[in-house]
């Protein structure tokens, strides 16, 4: 890879780069500039069936390394990614849109992640158990699952692999990740990483072409083990379907809709500051993301405006470009989707305090969007925007801000401002979500759990917790003769 450049995307598969066995590709688009910059190879069935073979016998290989060896190849790979972040970085800002400084953030953090994995695994323990025989010996014994199937979105394009990646390997699984298409070459040079630190053939694979295709074969394929998605609720509730049929373990990071509570003793600026730097992170495309922000009724002014000003001092423009503090959404379709959030929330009686619109006709462009004194039937308030509006809404007890937190069937994030410890006690044993931040922006380090409950899906991803899905406990009894 030619630093600055642009190369079309191949399968991995075996051990080897290649094209789709029909030839057959997608385009890459710039959402800056709306134009080709690439392509991605689009895997047909004879494709997928080259990729299951050889994820066996990667499984095979790698489950007998011992954890430390895997540890070792491991951290060769986060080593590579470090050295090549700015690269990948690149590649990222150009396929996805986000400012290259946030892509930068995302791939030194992805050797983060690799990097804690590595050595989590090497903390993998079974258990002897006291037998009620003393002439017995029982243990508990921690063994791979066995070859998994990963499904991720164009969002965090490393992040959101290198997860499922890490918590595969370490514990001696292999993997084929279905990379997103729209975003595939920064997803592609991670797996390189690890191709090129020596992990062996088979151990990964990288796969693109048709969503439904590829994961109607492999979740349903007997080989695969394991399925993990992160995406959508309503796709997250299919595949887990489908995985249940086929008595598949899952586990799946779905959407959220992320209350933020700022109650009445918040201090406003940390608020702002903490709260509006996520809210319009990615543009907002991010799963975690602040979008319901109910702000106490004696703050809520002031906690308005200053948002307002925060969200007029983004800088919006390609991600490559310097001082770019906010880039284009990912696609086309997300400009309709924010203009019609925007007008439902318009006519059900919001003010827009600032933004609303689509800036410019080249690229994928939104204003970063305030919207006031929004009504709990507008749309915005009920389904996930997935991109750069924050609505505000009042509320005058903190137990009735709770009670609209938890109204919701999602439970994925939460934030709260607060300098009481009351409060804080009381946010922790009321929210119903998988993550709570207090008084900070999204801090997702990766020994700390990462998930949600409700309809925002099971499991972990971060965390000794991560671990569990990709092990089997295997009871063993031992009678001496």
């Amino acid at each position: 890879m030619t630093a600055g450049t642009y190369q079309n995307t191949r399968l991995y598969i075996n051990g080897e780069w290649c094209d789709a066995q029909g030839g057959a590709t997608l385009d890459v688009v710039n959402p800056a500039t709306g134009e080709k910059i690439g392509t991605v190879a689009r895997a047909g069935i004879p494709d997928l069936d080259r990729a299951v073979a050889a994820a066996q016998a990667g499984f095979a290989t790698w489950r007998k390394m011992s954890a430390l060896e895997r540890a070792s190849l491991m951290r060769k790979a986060a080593a590579l990614v470090r050295e090549r972040a700015d690269s990948i970085a690149r590649l990222m800002t150009m396929e996805q849109g986000k400012p290259l400084a946030e892509a930068r953030i995302e791939v030194n953090s992805a050797a983060d992640i690799i990097e804690w994995f590595a050595d989590e695994g090497r903390r993998v323990y079974g258990r002897i158990v006291p037998p009620r025989n003393v002439n017995a010996q029982q243990t508990v014994v921690k063994e791979p699952v066995g070859p998994v199937a990963a499904f991720t979105p164009w969002n965090f394009p490393v992040n959101q692999v290198v997860r499922k990646l890490s918590a595969a390997l370490t514990t001696g699984c292999s993997f084929i990740v279905k990379a997103p298409e729209e975003t595939p070459a920064s997803p592609a040079e991670l797996i390189r990483a690890f191709a090129d630190a020596g992990v062996p053939n088979g151990v990964l694979g990288l796969v693109f072409g048709d969503p439904p295709e590829i994961s109607k074969y492999l979740i349903a394929h007997p080989v695969i083990r394991k399925v993990t998605f992160t995406g959508s609720t309503a796709v997250g509730k299919q595949l887990a379907a489908l995985a249940g049929q086929h008595m598949k373990r899952a586990t799946m990071e779905l959407g959220g809709h992320a209350p933020v509570i700022v109650a009445e003793d918040a201090d406003v600026e940390r608020a702002v500051k903490a709260s509006g730097a996520a809210k319009f992170r990615n543009a907002g495309q991010v799963c975690i993301s602040p979008t319901r922000f109910l702000v106490h009724n004696s703050l809520r002014d002031d906690f308005a405006k200053a948002l307002v000003r925060h969200a007029e001092s983004l800088s919006v423009g390609d991600g490559l470009a310097e001082g770019t503090t906010l880039g284009p959404l990912a696609n086309a379709r997300r400009i309709t989707a924010m203009a019609s959030v925007v007008e439902n929330a318009r006519q059900a009686g919001a003010k827009i305090a600032t933004g609303g619109e689509r800036i410019g006709s080249a690229g994928n462009f939104f204003a970063p969007t305030v919207l006031t004194d929004v009504p709990l039937e507008a749309d915005v308030f009920n389904n996930e925007p997935f991109g750069p509006v924050a609505a505000i809404r009042g509320f005058d007890s903190l137990e009735d801000a709770i009670a609209e937190a938890n109204r919701l069937p999602y439970g994925l994030a939460g934030y709260a401002f607060t300098r009481s410890f009351k409060n804080v006690h009381l946010l922790t044993n009321q929210l119903e979500v998988g993550m709570l931040w207090i008084n900070q922006p999204a801090t997702p380090w990766p020994e700390m759990p990462f998930g949600g409950v409700k309809d925002s899906g099971y499991g972990s991803e971060g965390g000794p917790e991560a671990l569990e899905p990709y092990l089997v406990s295997k009871s063993v009894t031992v009678m001496a003769v």
